[in-house]
């Protein structure tokens, strides 16, 4: 049997936007997903000493600010842990008007990811080859990640719970975004867990069968 993967959940008021802490039964080595607006940074440093964590990257599914507002702040208290992103939007972690927080009145940025992501790529942790998956047409480059050991993925805000992501921003595609769920995520094991980035878990199978936006004839 394979050890636990635990997942840790810390959801912003603001944009209801899920941020996941990833680790090992039994090993400290932890992934932090998509850190948003405060009070996840706090919420994701109190979680890593309570359970003696040692965060092995930052990993960002897509740099739309809710995603991405914690990145600094958690840069700052866990020095030297790397930042993952995606390559097609590099440029948007230094841009508050690409990644959008200029539309909220604020103006947030960072530093280059340590690491930039491509699709096809793949990422070693907690026992696993996490393959990294073209998601993108909600955002022009989001990624999501999977482990078939633990029959996860890690969707981003491409697959919700009987939903899917908008299509109205700057470098969204409808065409691109159901494409790509269709040939990336609906080809995986219906058992697999998907964790998004609002809202509920949910699995590949009950998507395929109820999301209505996945059905035939569906317009959106």
């Amino acid at each position: 049997m394979s050890p636990r993967l635990h997942v840790r959940t810390i959801t912003d008021p603001a944009f209801a936007e899920n941020c996941y802490v990833l680790w090992l039964d039994g090993s400290p080595e932890a992934w932090i997903i998509d850190p948003g607006f405060p009070p996840t940074p706090q919420e994701v440093e109190s979680l890593i000493e309570q359970a003696r964590l040692a965060p092995a990257a930052i990993v960002l599914t897509h740099c739309h600010v809710d995603h991405i507002a914690g990145v600094d702040p958690l840069r700052t208290s866990l020095p030297g842990v790397p930042l993952f992103a995606p390559r097609a939007e590099a440029h948007m972690l230094e841009s508050p008007m690409a990644n959008l927080s200029v539309a909220l009145g604020a103006s947030i940025s960072t530093d280059p990811a340590e690491r930039s992501l491509d699709p096809g790529d793949e990422l070693p942790f907690a026992g696993d080859q996490w393959r990294v998956l073209d998601v993108s047409g909600h955002s022009p480059g989001g990624l999501a990640y999977y482990s078939a050991l633990h029959g996860v993925v890690l969707g981003g805000d491409a697959l919700f719970a009987g939903s899917v992501g908008r299509t109205d921003f700057p470098g969204s595609s409808s065409d691109r975004l159901l494409k790509n769920i269709r040939d990336h995520l609906l080809t995986l094991p219906d058992g697999t867990t998907v964790l998004s980035g609002h809202g509920p878990p949910t699995t590949i199978g009950r998507e395929r069968a109820s999301n209505p936006f996945l059905q035939p004839g569906a317009s959106w």
